[in-house]
């Protein structure tokens, strides 16, 4: 019960939460497994103490619980208590050393308090269980790339292992990114081209598109496929104030370098009739 309770929380249906939570606190609520569902609902409508609370009494009747340790790790983190999340985790490991949300959520942790390579040790160890889950890649790309240039490299080979598995696309986002603060702007403009196209595809907007949007008019300008990149400022003033302050701003630039690049008349021309 305790994992569905789980999978309703992921869902956040906090109705059929606090059913179950109520049904099983009636049955039994000196059970391990009833006072994790109550912490999961708790924890649902923000009342972070307090599940962190229920998680405790769950671990008192059972200390070997390994999702208890786990869920309580995460209520530490959102109370802003690093050092007890860190402990939590710990002995979550301690426990199964083999359960990759433990080792996710200390590399967390540690990156939080920034230590990227701190970080970086779990998230290899989480990687290591979940090879194929493109949170574990992004999260190891976002250490490498708090190493500075010298190690963009590596962040891009960890976002590109991400990518198949990414349906967030968290890992185009940061791979276009990456490409662009290297000069590598035809790899940049490839990458920010496939956010929009899965953007557009799955009808979402937001600053992504914008960054995109934006990375891509620059380009086109740069190459002088104006059509294009009017078509991309046209787009960048369906969005914010700031966009469409900065869109703008940059089609009256755009149309004067066209006006400006018009052959003049000369001054001994005739006029036309």
């Amino acid at each position: 019960m305790d994992v569905y309770s789980n999978i309703l929380y992921v869902k956040e249906e906090s109705a059929a939460l606090s059913h179950l939570a109520h049904s099983t606190a009636l049955n039994d609520k000196y059970r391990t497994e009833t006072c994790c569902i109550i912490g999961n609902y708790h924890s649902l409508k923000g009342q972070h103490e307090r599940a962190a609370q229920y998680f405790r009494r769950a671990l008192k009747l059972n200390p070997n619980c390994l999702s208890a340790w786990t869920l309580m790790g995460h209520e530490y983190v959102e109370l802003k208590n690093p050092p007890a999340a860190i402990e939590a985790y710990r002995r979550a490991v301690d426990v199964n050393p083999r359960d990759y949300r433990a080792w996710y959520g200390l590399g967390q942790t540690y990156e939080l308090v920034d230590m990227p390579y701190h970080a970086l040790y779990y998230f290899k160890r989480a990687v290591f269980l979940r090879p194929r889950d493109a949170r574990m890649w992004n999260a190891m790309g976002h250490c490498f790339q708090a190493g500075g240039e010298a190690e963009y490299g590596l962040a891009i080979r960890c976002h590109m292992r991400a990518l198949p598995h990414d349906k967030e696309g968290v890992s185009l986002h940061e791979l276009a990114k990456l490409h662009a603060r290297l000069g590598q702007r035809a790899q940049a403009a490839h990458y920010h081209r496939l956010v929009l196209e899965r953007m557009d595809a799955e009808g979402l907007e937001g600053q992504d598109a914008v960054e995109a949007l934006t990375y891509l008019a620059d380009c086109y300008e740069a190459e002088g496929d104006t059509t294009a990149a009017e078509a991309c400022l046209t787009r960048l003033l369906e969005y914010g104030a700031h966009s469409k302050e900065s869109a703008r701003s940059a089609m009256d630039q755009l149309r004067c370098a066209l006006g400006s690049a018009a052959t003049p008349v000369r001054p001994d021309t005739p006029p036309s009739r």
